[in-house]
């Protein structure tokens, strides 16, 4: 296992939780870190990784499946290793609908007691309407974009010291 490198694993329905992905990937390679950034569905094995990025958005109250898959798949190796998690949930910014997404998420993490998280952050999203894949009704609201891109690059400017951090106590 390569301390310095690290995994960030993404699943997305619609490609904004991918640009989320991408940026926090580019933040942390800046910090100097080997980023390999990949589809949770694509990731076979985490051995070369000291640390894991996750991202997913949650729909409908619901985390992405692929999240779902991928803890249960790498539950192991994730015991193991530093781990990150952000989400994509509410389609504004407002306090009450960051408080609402965040407990959405604390309810599906719930589920994975043995999870250890060294970072978690949920930021406003995205929503494209003629994006292939949305339905009737979805297709009738307005394309809206809320995500805080300064504040998804300060929280990635954070992450290597809070993983270093977590790599220190593990090894102690």
């Amino acid at each position: 296992m390569n301390t310095n490198s690290v995994l960030l694993a993404y699943a997305t329905r619609f490609g904004s939780t991918q640009e989320v992905a991408e940026t926090v990937a580019a933040s942390l390679r800046n910090a100097g870190l080997k980023v390999d950034l990949q589809p949770m569905g694509q990731v076979e094995s985490l051995d070369q990784y000291g640390v894991v990025v996750l991202g997913a958005a949650i729909y409908n109250t619901k985390w992405h499946a692929d999240a779902h898959r991928f803890l249960a798949q790498h539950q192991e190796a994730l015991r193991q290793r530093p781990v990150a998690i952000f989400t994509l949930g509410p389609l504004g910014p407002s306090a009450a609908a960051m408080r609402n997404s965040r407990r959405q998420l604390d309810k599906e993490l719930a589920k994975y007691p043995w999870l250890k998280t060294v970072a978690l952050e949920v930021f406003a999203g995205k929503y494209d309407p003629s994006k292939p894949g949305m339905g009737f009704f979805e297709r009738l609201l307005p394309a809206r974009d809320y995500r805080d891109w300064e504040a998804i690059r300060a929280w990635a400017n954070a992450l290597p010291a809070q993983l270093e951090h977590a790599k220190t106590l593990q090894l102690a």
